[in-house]
């Protein structure tokens, strides 16, 4: 499958579970700290079950890899990009509070690439930020 289909996918997963997340946690009255452990639960149950025949490969990949992969996927985005989410899912009015600037990590992304040196900054990488921020300023200012 493509990356952007699957890129698709993740947007498409990523907004439905968040109603559902923001759902639950007011139906519940879930604080969002619990609200990030249930979902990490079950996703390591689901994910654990999916990577068994990788899981071999651990110990080629190297404490760099490793220390990266802790350090930004369960120090950074696991554990404190998703408790702030969980903690605006809970405190907003609405999704569309909290939605459009959550899931501007590209900007993030863009932006790490540039000061790592391992993106060149082109015209294209300018105006998709330039945009992105935005749509970020048109879609939060229509709630004030």
């Amino acid at each position: 499958m493509k990356p952007q289909w699957l890129a698709l996918i993740t947007a498409m997963a990523w907004g439905i579970g968040g109603y559902f997340e923001k759902k639950g946690l007011h139906l519940g009255h879930l604080s969002p700290q619990l609200g990030i452990t249930i979902r990490t639960a079950v996703a390591l149950v689901i994910l654990g079950t999916a990577s068994f025949p990788q899981w071999k490969t651990i110990t080629q990949a190297g404490p760099a890899s490793l220390a990266m992969m802790i350090i930004g996927g369960g120090i950074v985005a696991g554990s404190l990009g998703m408790l702030s989410f969980y903690a605006a899912l809970r405190g907003a009015d609405s999704l569309s509070q909290v939605m459009p600037i959550a899931f501007t990590s590209p900007l993030f992304s863009a932006l790490m690439g540039l000061i790592f040196r391992t993106e060149k900054l082109t015209w294209q990488t300018a105006l998709g930020m330039a945009l992105t921020i935005s749509g970020i300023v048109v879609l939060t200012t229509a709630h004030k």
